[in-house]
């Protein structure tokens, strides 16, 4: 039994963290490699899973705890309170599997991120975004995943944009957070992680979609994106003193999704970049934006990284 805990966040008062209970550990990782078989092996056996459902795991945070049951897909999520004031950054959280008997079985370690009380939170998609990944193809989708975490490719500049967004009227002890909401699925979490690390992207939290079996490796990144919205608006109820950059591509439904996230709550969506990665879809991404524009938000379609830091420096985000 393996107990994946991800990395969750939130602040004294409002702390969340969440994972799966599987029957067996997805991928450890694989060494670099551009032999296909050895790829293909690796991307099997992430989706490779047999989750543990209705399995009662246990918080435990100072001198509390918090019990729950896993869902159906082996999936826990804790959310709760602290009874001591946090201090920004890291901290350490165990989840452990009981029996019946009240017995540990499994344990695991995770970590919440408490953000530095900054003036910006940035929010962005990853696939087609940040990550080459031609993600309105299947074929094209999985010939990208084939490859090793270390030989995908990120748009050019992507990782100097982000670094610089990081430090957007902050220092390096205060960086201002980075969430990536992404509807790839929490399968790929280690793949992701890897990725992000090679690259040097500035380190943030991961939210992903539901854990995907291996029957259905083909629809991976098809999840319903209702889901996005909703966990991009937790992040505004939770940090409610910052103001948000959304970006993301057009390749499926960022347009849609921050234009309606801009008409809800248009103080609090600073700007909304999108990149345009499907011509034919240039239009509507255009009139969504422009949408968005009426309640105030600045936004951009670009087709490259420099037209988004440039206009980030005009309009004073950077």
């Amino acid at each position: 039994m393996i107990i994946k805990v991800y990395q969750g966040y939130g602040h004294t008062h409002d702390l969340l963290i969440y994972g799966h209970i599987l029957k067996r550990q997805p991928a450890a990782g694989t060494h670099y490699s551009n032999n296909l078989l050895v790829n293909i092996y690796y991307l099997i056996s992430l989706f490779f899973v047999k989750p543990f459902p209705q399995t009662r795991v246990r918080l435990k945070w100072g001198s509390r705890e918090w019990s729950g049951i896993t869902d159906e897909e082996g999936f826990f999520r804790f959310e709760w309170e602290s009874d001591v004031e946090l201090a920004y950054g890291w901290h350490k959280v165990t989840i452990d599997a009981l029996n019946e008997w009240d017995t540990v079985i499994a344990s695991g370690t995770g970590r919440i991120y408490i953000p530095h009380s900054t003036q910006f939170v940035f929010v962005s998609d990853i696939d087609d975004t940040v990550m080459v990944s031609h993600s309105a193809t299947t074929f094209r989708r999985i010939r990208a995943l084939l490859k090793h975490p270390r030989s995908r490719k990120q748009f050019q500049h992507m990782a100097e944009y982000y670094q610089a967004l990081t430090m957007a009227h902050t220092d390096a002890n205060t960086p201002n957070p980075f969430f990536y909401v992404s509807s790839s699925e929490w399968n790929l979490y280690d793949y992701l992680t890897e990725f992000f690390k090679q690259n040097r992207l500035p380190e943030g939290i991961f939210l992903l979609s539901e854990l995907k079996r291996i029957w259905e490796l083909f629809r991976s990144g098809k999840t319903k994106h209702a889901g996005k919205q909703v966990r991009i608006e937790r992040l505004l109820s939770v940090f409610p003193k910052q103001r948000f950059i959304l970006i993301g591509d057009n390749s499926q439904k960022d347009p849609a999704i921050y234009a309606a996230l801009a008409k809800k709550f248009p103080q609090r969506i600073f700007a909304i970049y999108i990149r345009n990665v499907r011509r034919e879809r240039t239009a509507a991404a255009r009139a969504l934006l422009q949408a968005a524009e009426q309640h105030g938000v600045y936004t951009l379609l670009f087709d490259r990284t420099a037209e988004a830091k440039a206009h980030s420096e005009r309009v004073g985000l950077l």
